[in-house]
């Protein structure tokens, strides 16, 4: 099976946006355009329940079947922290908020959620939709959610799949083999092609 992951469109905020449901920037019709001429037909689609994903996946609706919202598939909840800046926080938690990135695992931002929670969450919620989802899947998720997809896809830390750059608008292709993930493609921003 082929999970193909899309990064949401951007906010264009600089603050920690998790479950925040902020707007987003739908506007690049050319990079959509390029999307859905890539990806496959039929297939289905889904999304988190957060208006920038939704809107994402509606854009990518044409001759795909539209899937129920999964919440599962929302991006990490960053608690007392939702969107304030980096530097904002560093003024009150500057320990936790490095080793939230620098050890993601059990730490917790007041209120949120912890890495190793997400993770359970957002897999749980995967393993869900391919049990009862036949052909390719096609996902307009959350950064946090890529990450977790190629931290799994990798065999890889949290930390160590942190350190993928991950682009608003970006396809990451996992292969799932047997139940086996593997990465074919990570954080593709450049022009597609069926090629």
């Amino acid at each position: 099976m082929d999970l193909y992951l899309i990064r949401h469109a951007p906010t264009h905020r600089k603050s920690m946006v998790g479950w925040s449901d902020v707007d987003a920037d739908f506007s690049d019709t050319d990079r959509f355009d390029a999307l859905n001429a890539f990806l496959p037909q039929p297939a289905n689609l889904v999304s988190s329940d957060l208006r920038r994903t939704v809107g994402t996946a509606d854009r990518l609706a044409t001759g795909r079947q539209r899937l129920e919202h999964c919440p599962k598939l929302r991006e990490i909840n960053f608690g007392d922290w939702e969107l304030k800046t980096f530097a904002e926080i560093q003024e009150t938690h500057a320990e936790d908020i490095r080793a939230f990135y620098e050890t993601p695992g059990t730490l917790t931002a007041p209120n949120g959620e912890c890495w190793n929670g997400f993770y359970e969450r957002v897999h749980s919620g995967f393993d869900g939709l391919l049990r009862h989802t036949q052909g390719t899947l096609i996902a307009a998720v959350h950064f946090g959610v890529v990450i977790a997809a190629i931290q799994r896809a990798l065999n890889v830390s949290a930390y160590e799949a942190f350190s993928h750059r991950i682009d608003n608008l970006s396809l990451t292709h996992i292969r799932i083999t047997d139940g086996a993930w593997d990465a074919v493609s990570i954080n593709d921003t450049g022009p597609l092609t069926n090629s």
